[in-house]
């Protein structure tokens, strides 16, 4: 009887200790904070190409390079969200659908006719040409791809 009350102390002499130890990755842990999206970063063989495609297609606004080159163009994409396009030597392996960005507009049927007007191809998510997809949730949504075959997502989301 008497060794349980030993095995006690020594028993939160140990979780004390481990409690000591862990404190400083606590501590850390909640002063680091949440991760917030900066920024997203895509590939081009061609900069003047996909320029052409993301101000016209897109509508997106060039905001200043930070880097002050020829390969780099950054774009605003949200409040305080940035993309840049980098030209490069870019994979050739075809993107899947799946791994795409996701841009709004306020009419998918005023999109879907500048889109036709330009030529452009565009699919639902199963990958029909020329169709729309009308999700449950009462989005409708197309999928495009960029000059470089990056999916592109635009919908009509509130």
């Amino acid at each position: 009887m008497r060794m349980l009350p030993q095995f006690t102390k020594l028993t939160l002499k140990a979780t004390a200790g481990l409690l000591l130890i862990g404190t400083p990755l606590i501590s850390h842990a909640q002063t680091v904070g949440k991760a917030v999206f900066n920024h997203a970063a895509l590939c081009s063989k061609d900069l003047k190409r996909s320029n052409a495609f993301y101000t016209s297609v897109l509508g997106l606004k060039i905001i200043p390079n930070p880097f002050k080159d020829t390969i780099h163009t950054w774009y605003s994409i949200a409040p305080h969200v940035t993309m840049h396009v980098i030209q490069g030597n870019c994979s050739p392996a075809p993107k899947l659908i799946g791994d795409h960005l996701c841009f709004s507009m306020p009419s998918i049927n005023d999109f879907v006719a500048m889109l036709k007007q330009k030529g452009i191809a565009y699919t639902n998510w199963k990958g029909v040409p020329g169709q729309v997809e009308h999700r449950v949730d009462g989005v409708s949504q197309v999928y495009i791809q960029d000059p470089d075959g990056y999916w592109i997502e635009i919908n009509d989301a509130k």
